[in-house]
């Protein structure tokens, strides 16, 4: 059994330890830009709904919304519902963070970003999305969305984050989500306080509500830090 720190480094190969310097880099221009405004909304969506889609529409319209509110927009960066938040912003003259990742097709930054950043890795990218935001948005989406809502959930069920207020937008899309989680829970694999983690809804100004609710933090400060505003943040959405 490895005892020490240095130990372990002594067993890691070259390139072991170019992987963990990768990783790092990539995780800490995330957290750099994150730093940088308040905390905000984080939208996530399919990369390949076309702007005229009732969804795109409705994404664009709450970035506008939020934009009116002060509130900064952070999406993935790219185009579908992401270019859609963005350009609703934008157009308001909000502030617009694009979190982008590489990928083999379609993923681009769009051209409404005030702010954009490209990440290797896909885990770097979901802390830094996670991170920046006071309240998280889903618009419906292919395996990149269901994972990043999975994992959202995931954390905040078991207190590795702060319960911030989840937004599922599109009621008939995520009916057959909602039935999954119904049957989690009737064959106990959750318990009943899991299922108030989310909210499903077609109201956009519930987003935007729950956003001024919270208010707008310090840059300098951030409810991931320490949990110490998490408490605050559940009294203020009871």
């Amino acid at each position: 059994m490895l005892k020490t720190e240095a130990e372990l480094l002594k067993k890691l190969s070259i390139a072991d330890l170019e992987r963990a310097n990768a990783y790092a880099k990539d995780l800490g221009r995330g957290l750099q830009i994150v730093r940088s405004f308040p905390q905000g909304v984080t939208i996530f969506g399919s990369a390949r709904l076309p702007q005229d889609n009732k969804y795109c529409q409705m994404a664009y319209k709450l970035g506008g919304l939020l934009a009116e509110n002060g509130h900064a927009v952070i999406t993935g960066g790219g185009p579908g519902i992401m270019e859609a938040a963005s350009h609703g912003a934008y157009e308001i003259g909000g502030r617009t963070i694009g979190l982008n990742i590489t990928l083999a097709h379609e993923q681009f930054p769009n051209p409404y970003l005030t702010d954009c950043l490209t990440f290797e890795y896909f885990f770097a990218r979901k802390v830094s999305l996670a991170m920046a935001a006071k309240v998280f948005v889903f618009f419906p989406g292919g395996f990149g969305t269901m994972d990043e809502i999975s994992e959202i959930l995931c954390l905040m069920q078991e207190s590795k984050m702060p319960k911030m207020p989840v937004f599922l937008i599109g009621k008939s899309f995520w009916k057959s989500f909602d039935k999954t989680i119904k049957k989690m829970l009737e064959l106990k694999l959750i318990n009943s306080k899991d299922v108030n983690i989310f909210k499903i809804t077609d109201d956009i100004t519930e987003v935007v509500k729950a956003a001024n609710k919270i208010g707008h933090p310090k840059i300098s400060e951030n409810f991931y830090d320490g949990f110490r505003e998490a408490s605050a943040i559940a009294a203020k959405m009871a």
